[in-house]
């Protein structure tokens, strides 16, 4: 069987997202869209139980995945989803002084992201999980 398509093409489409996302949020850098992306997938992971958040990756092309689980404590403490601004400083916080996520960081990977994503698959998985876990995509 030959390598799958999304292993081969996994780096470049990698890329393609991480312009998305810059260009989503207005942003001047891949780099700085690249923390923005990690700090809003660790606060949706740190109200995900281990299934939800297993699921959740799976939907993810593989290089989106690989950040998503990356540095992951899955021994740290489930945290509540709570208000917006609340999320958006806990995004903020990764690499404090190196992060410049905009306020809209969160509905910007959202945007950017369910334009490389199976919509399908993603809200498929969605609708198993909590509505604040959806909710979270919608904003």
């Amino acid at each position: 069987m030959p390598v799958p398509a999304e292993y081969q093409r996994a780096s470049d489409d990698f890329y393609e997202y991480l312009v998305d996302a810059r260009n989503t949020a207005g942003l001047w850098s891949t780099h700085v869209s690249y923390t923005m992306t990690q700090g809003v997938f660790q606060v949706f992971r740190r109200r995900l139980s281990l299934e939800n958040t297993i699921a959740f990756a799976n939907i993810l092309p593989v290089c989106l995945r690989a950040l998503f689980i990356a540095d992951w404590n899955i021994n740290e403490p489930r945290r509540p989803f709570g208000d917006y601004a609340e999320m958006i400083k806990e995004v903020k916080s990764l690499r404090g002084e190196h992060n410049f996520s905009p306020d809209t960081a969160i509905r910007d990977v959202a945007i950017a992201l369910k334009r490389h994503i199976d919509e399908e698959a993603f809200q498929k998985v969605l609708s198993t999980f909590p509505q604040e876990a959806a909710d979270f995509w919608n904003i």
